[in-house]
């Protein structure tokens, strides 16, 4: 489990870092800079990672093929992958221009607005690759080629912030774009890790059996309606949870830019933390779809319950971090002293949900090993927007408690999926339906 999740862990942390460097560059330029790459990225995600999450039914069907010893089935389905990837690109490049335009009518703060919408523009470019990245990925995570990910998101944040460096303070000659050049340097970093990626899928083919090529271009219907019975629920489950701290940036952006600069650096910091967590739940997945592939029950269970052990063990560390040094990671962002104020308390807050955090996104991916992306959806549905979302407006706005009532909203939706989706995976192995 470790040696496939490292890799994968670094190379989630290293897709987190281009935010928090983002985020750090922006800074020197002011609050309101901090809020506008905060807002524009959380609209981005929002809408992209359902895209995303459809291409993640790939972990499924690729370890199980690859476990059952099927790599003819392996490069069919990325084919299929990719497919998704160009179909999706058009409806939500669509969606994100009509958010764009109605963008101004959510009262946020005029001066992050203005700089908010030249931002996204240039974002909404890097969409296409992004949705190539992600199924190149899942190919390579499934089949046993999970280093090459690291080392492309290694590569990646290093142009991202030489781009950031010389476009947005204008170094070398360059044009002093602020905001906007942290936007070109996501567009340019994105486009690279897609073609990094899908190079290494040549490169390795030709080292191999050379199965690849030529690309099995035909549609199967059976294959693609296999992939989107495993990615609709996927997506609609992380689209749920990412719209989540979506919407809780929109909310706090109706706050005071203060609020919304420390609710973006606390989200940059639990992020970074959730990554570790995130990148077990991948490794998971695999390990657990190779394991159903070669009908291997015991190493079933095994991989699941060594995955969700590591990842809760991780976030026991990060959350007693978070609660004890509260004010150096703040003060790491921001020397304001209205937003280190607000961080700080926000920070105590992540520091309680960062167990259950760690809990629900390693058994979906066990769960997901299994073929089951249903139950997590229905447990993000009501977890967060029946319960997390309405506590936290109720907390943040009737009852005044500001964007700290947000967070504690959010604490409360994370609790419940942490533990309900660990008593699904229990109850399956109690009833042997693995």
């Amino acid at each position: 489990m470790l040696r496939l999740a490292v890799p994968v862990v670094i190379a989630e942390l290293g897709w987190t870092a281009m935010s928090t460097v983002d985020t750090l560059m922006v800074g020197r330029l002011g609050a309101e800079a901090i809020g506008a790459v905060a807002l524009g990225s959380a609209i981005f995600l929002g809408v992209t990672i359902f895209g995303m999450g459809l291409l993640l039914g790939l972990d499924t069907v690729i370890s199980q093929a690859y476990g059952a010893g099927k790599l003819r089935d392996c490069h069919r389905s990325l084919v299929h992958g990719i497919y998704l990837a160009l179909f999706l690109t058009l409806p939500l490049t669509l969606v994100l221009y009509g958010l764009l335009a109605l963008l101004p009518r959510f009262g946020i703060e005029p001066k992050v607005l203005e700089l908010t919408l030249p931002y996204m523009r240039t974002v909404i470019w890097s969409l296409l690759p992004l949705l190539l990245y992600a199924a190149s990925r899942r190919y390579l995570q499934a089949t046993g080629h999970e280093r090459v990910v690291m080392v492309a998101l290694i590569s990646a944040n290093l142009l991202n912030a030489f781009v950031n460096w010389t476009l947005i303070f204008g170094k070398l000659g360059l044009p002093r774009l602020g905001v906007g050049g942290a936007a070109w340097a996501t567009f340019l970093s994105r486009l690279f890790m897609a073609g990094f990626l899908l190079v290494a899928i040549v490169y390795y083919d030709r080292r191999g059996p050379r199965e690849l090529f030529p690309l099995p271009l035909a549609i199967e219907r059976a294959r693609l309606k296999r992939l989107l019975d495993l990615g609709v629920p996927a997506a609609l489950q992380i689209t749920v949870e990412v719209a989540l701290f979506s919407a809780a940036t929109a909310l706090a952006a109706r706050l005071d830019a203060a609020s919304l600069a420390a609710h973006q650096i606390a989200i940059t910091v639990a992020s970074t933390t959730f990554m570790v967590p995130y990148g077990v739940a991948s490794a998971a997945a695999v390990r657990v779809g190779q394991a159903v592939g070669r009908r291997d029950t015991d190493g079933v269970v095994r991989a699941g319950w060594v995955a969700i052990a590591l990842g809760v063990s991780f976030m026991a560390t990060a959350a007693l971090a978070l609660w004890l040094f509260p004010g150096p990671i703040i003060s790491f962002f921001t020397t304001d002293a209205s937003v280190l104020g607000v961080g700080v308390s926000l920070l105590s807050v992540a520091a309680l949900f960062q167990l259950f955090d760690g809990l629900q996104v390693v058994t979906i991916g066990v769960l997901r090993g299994l073929g089951d992306t249903r139950t997590p959806m229905v447990a993000a549905l009501i977890g967060y927007w029946g319960l997390a979302l309405p506590a936290g407006w109720a907390l943040a706005f009737p009852a005044g408690f500001g964007v700290r009532g947000l967070w504690f909203g959010m604490l409360v939706g994370l609790f419940a999926v942490g533990v309900s989706l660990l008593g699904v995976w229990v109850r399956r192995l109690r009833l042997r339906t693995i």
